[in-house]
């Protein structure tokens, strides 16, 4: 999939407007939606300008739009035509349509009228009839902007299906930023760009953050395991997610922020228990973890709803949703390893043969089966952690 788009709106925003702007060309921004010619002044080329419209006629000055909007909001399509729809003789610059808001067009044709400038859709999908326009135009249009007013995502996903492999682009219209984290997640794939009038300065980082934020590869490295050990009982924490795992798939995990192994999910056959898919028998509750690529957590601080990094033996990444985890006492095994910079790593788990961990290749091992000289996948994150946040500072962990 083709990264995602970030759009600002400026319709309707506050005295901060040329702020959020300026903000949002900073973050290199897709395109800038305004209302007003006036706020398209000025914005450089990086930068797509649209001007949206309420209504067919044309604004005389057009100089500052690299690409206008047609919106359909209001226009009643119960007993319209849409196949047949004889728009050949409208006059669209010049028509009076008194105080109509809007009137149901066609974007080719007004390119074909207006060949300087590039036209895309705009509409409301607020029932069935709207949402059979909206199916209809993204199967056919460069550029369909959609907004959805009822609190719920079928209409999207009904969008998002009936245009797989349609060439164009699918912009949704968001109110939040929490909408847009939903509205990216539909259906796996979510639409092309997401459009955000914000609500303040700082908006546009947010968003930009949200879209773009990516799952990069981690650098895995091979230990070398220096000892194992029994370690009397204590609570160790199971990390059940919301996602199937993969079988070379975990989570890192080590009693020093500066060394991690990678704890494999319980997608393996065992004897006397069913496979957990969704599940990592991680470690003792005071266990690190990364919860994303810089942020390590405490494992008893992981609860429903946070997220936590999931790791292949082959170091891609993805971020995956805790549904719960579980803390139970249980006898605990010490695994002690050493990188071949020389850094010591230390594991705590459950002292319990069905508790595994990954070996080069996605080698599936037994804790309680590992030796001196057997090898293990790991992590090293190379600085130190407050409040699980990276930071240049003296810290002995021991």
């Amino acid at each position: 999939m083709t990264a995602r788009e970030c759009w600002l709106d400026l319709r309707g925003a506050g005295p901060w407007r040329r702020e959020a702007a300026e903000e949002a060309v900073h973050l290199r921004f897709e395109a800038i939606v305004a209302d007003d010619p006036a706020d398209l002044a000025g914005l450089p080329p990086t930068v797509t300008r649209v001007l949206a419209v309420s209504g067919p006629d044309l604004p005389a000055d057009l100089e500052n739009a690299d690409l206008k909007n047609a919106d359909l909001k209001n226009a009643d399509l119960k007993n319209a035509d849409l196949k047949n729809a004889d728009l050949k003789n409208a006059d669209l610059e010049s028509a009076d349509f008194g105080t109509a808001d809007l009137v149901l067009t066609d974007p080719s044709r007004l390119g074909a009228d207006r060949p300087d400038v590039r036209f895309g859709t705009r509409l409301d999908v607020t029932d069935a009839d709207s949402l059979g326009l909206a199916c209809e135009r993204v199967r056919r249009d460069e550029l369909t902007v959609l907004r959805f007013h009822d609190p719920t995502h079928i209409p999207l996903e009904i969008v998002l299906a009936a245009a797989d492999g349609a060439p164009g682009r699918i912009i949704t219209e968001v109110g939040s930023l929490d909408e847009a984290s939903v509205h990216l997640s539909v259906l796996e794939r979510g639409p092309d760009g997401v459009l955000l009038r914000p609500d303040g300065p700082g908006d546009a980082t947010k968003l930009a953050e949200l879209v773009r934020r990516g799952s990069p590869e981690i650098d895995l490295v091979t230990l070398t395991v220096t000892g194992v050990r029994h370690s009397g009982s204590g609570e160790r924490a199971c990390v059940d997610t919301c996602s199937y795992l993969n079988q070379d798939e975990g989570i890192l995990v080590g009693s020093r922020s500066q060394g991690l192994i990678l704890c494999v999910s319980e997608t393996h056959p065992l004897p006397y228990m069913p496979m957990r898919p969704f599940r990592v028998n991680a470690g003792a509750i005071m266990s690190y973890t990364l919860a994303d690529h810089e942020r390590t957590r405490y494992l008893c601080e992981l609860q429903a709803g946070a997220t936590v990094l999931a790791v292949r033996a082959d170091g891609r990444t993805r971020p995956v949703t805790v549904g719960r985890v579980k803390i139970e006492t249980r006898p605990l095994l010490s695994v002690e390893a050493v990188a071949p910079t020389g850094e010591r790593v230390n594991l705590i788990v459950q002292d319990d043969w069905h508790v595994r961990v990954l070996g080069p290749g996605g080698a599936v091992l037994n804790s309680t089966e590992l030796k001196p000289g057997d090898e293990v996948l790991g992590h090293l994150p190379g600085r130190e952690r407050h409040v699980g946040y990276p930071i240049d500072e003296l810290c002995h962990e021991l």
